[in-house]
Parts: structure tokens; sequence; C-alpha cells
């Protein structure tokens, strides 16, 4: 096993904050005795090619530097082959826009990973994996179909310069044309599957999203549990005054909502939908999510 940690940077992440602020943060903990071989990424998935070859080379500690949708792409470079034989272990240094797994642990962020790493604090925290049509995605943070997804689509595509303020900004532009579909489920191999309309349907391994929305407050990445939150069909005026809850966790007392948790959940979709995941949005035919309990270690 290569005893260094592998850090892949994404210099535009945070609207390039990442970039000016990577180099003086990676150096800190060189000085401080931390052995690191590190590589910047260029365009969307490289991150994904850069750890799976990282692996292969013997690296089994690395080094997420960016938002969350750098973390995404390391976690899947590292994942299948991650569940067989030695345990990896993931540091992430939240210099992006999202950064909302690692505030299921703490608010002082960087400060707070370099502290894991100098004392080698690890957690084992729990991944899920998404099966679809095309093979298989794994997410640490949430996957949600509907309202959620069709913001951050709009988010990405038309706000996503203007930083966490754009999801804000997509919320008020999709409400123009909302839309209540159904997406088919059942939780942990059930007899009756739900196919009721909602707002948006999230599946989250931990509490928050966005950076500061706490969709699943009583989400827990350590629990071996997939925490499941539905809303039902609401109005505009009725959403617009809900919204501020999503940032207190408090919306889950609305009498439309409702949430459970479940190791597996089966979809039965008609075809392929927008669906966020880990602050990315896919079109994807998804077929099921199960947890994987501890599969990997995160210095927290």
């Amino acid at each position: 096993m290569n005893p260094r940690f592998f850090a892949i940077i994404n210099p535009a992440a945070g609207g390039g904050r990442c970039g000016r602020l990577a180099d003086p943060v990676l150096h800190g903990l060189r000085q401080a005795g931390v052995e690191l071989e590190a590589m910047r990424t260029s365009r969307a998935g490289e991150a994904t090619d850069l750890v799976r070859l990282a692996y292969e080379r013997g690296f089994r500690r690395f080094l997420a530097v960016g938002g969350d949708g750098t973390s995404h792409e390391v976690v899947n470079g590292l994942f299948p082959q991650a569940l067989q034989g030695e345990r990896v272990a993931l540091g992430i240094l939240p210099l992006g826009t999202g950064n909302s797994f690692l505030k299921d642990f703490t608010e002082h962020g960087v400060r707070h990973t370099v502290q894991a790493i100098a004392k080698s604090t690890r957690r084992r925290c729990d991944i899920i994996r998404l099966r679809h049509t095309g093979g298989e995605i794994y997410s640490f943070n949430l996957v949600s179909f509907g309202f959620a997804a069709e913001v951050g689509e709009l988010a990405n595509r038309r706000f996503k310069k203007v930083g966490r303020l754009g999801y804000i900004l997509g919320v008020f532009t999709r409400l123009a044309r909302i839309e209540f579909p159904s997406f088919p489920h059942r939780l942990d191999g059930g007899a009756d599957w739900d196919r009721r309309p909602c707002l948006f349907l999230a599946f989250s391994n931990s509490k928050y999203t966005g950076g500061n929305m706490m969709i699943a407050p009583k989400a827990d990445p350590t629990d071996g549990l997939i925490e499941c939150v539905r809303w039902s069909p609401i109005g505009r005026f009725g959403l617009v005054c809900t919204f501020p809850r999503l940032f207190t966790g408090t919306h889950i007392e609305h009498p439309l909502a409702s949430r459970s948790s479940a190791r597996r959940i089966d979809l039965d979709l008609a075809g392929p939908v927008s669906v966020l995941v880990d602050g990315e949005i896919l079109q994807l035919h998804c077929r099921s999510l199960e947890i994987l309990p501890g599969a990997l270690d995160v210095f927290a």
C-alpha cells in the first residue's frame, strides 16, 4: 500500500476559489509531515479517472479538494473496487460551493479535516449504491427525484455563477411550472409500491444538501440506513412559505411531509428522469438504491 495521500484538486470549484486556496492548504499539510501527491482536474469526470489509476498504483488514502461534486467523483473512482481488500480513507477539504457532507460532523470545514488527518481520526461512513440501466453510481450524500432535481438542473444551467444563491433563484424560477410526478418505489422489498404523485422524493445518507439545506434532518451517515423524505403535492404559495424551513429541518414536521428509513429501495420508473446525486444532475433510468454500511473511512 502506498502510504501517501493522493489529492484531487478541482480548481474551478467554488467559482475558482478552490484554485486559489488549494495550494496553501496542501502546503500546510506537507509542512505538518503529510506526504501527498496532488493533481488538478480540467474537465468533468476526470477526478474519477485519476482516482481509479491512483488506486491501481496502491494509493488507499485520498483527499478531495473542492466541493461536493469533486467528492462525488472521487468516491466513484474508489468504488466498487474499494469494496474488496484494503479499506480506503477519504479526507474532504471543502473549498467548493456546496460542501454539504462534512457539515454532519463539523462547521469548521478545512480546519477540521486538517486536524483529523494530523490525528488520524477516522469515521466509518455509509455509501449509497444506485443501480440504473447503464450501470452503478455511488453516493455519499443524497439521491433525489422531483422538484429538487429539477431546480438543481435549472440552477446548474442558468445560475451556477452566483454560487449558493443560484439554487434559491432556481427554486423561484421553477415555481412558474411546478409539477407533481410519480416515482413508484418500495422499501426493503415490501409488497406495496408507492405510486402517489409528489413534490419531491429524497433518499439521503447525510443531513445537508446544497450547502445549508437540511433535507433529511434525521439522516446519519454512520447508521447503516437510507433516510427517505417525501413531500406530497403543495401549492406555490404554500411552498414559498415552507421553503425557509428546509434550512432548519423543520419542514418534515409539515403534514404534507413524511419520512422513513430503509436499507434498500426498489424503483419502478418508466424511463430516464432527472436525478440529483450529490449535487450533480444526471438523466438516469434508476432501478434500485441500497446502503453499503461503513464502506468508507472518512477523516472527520
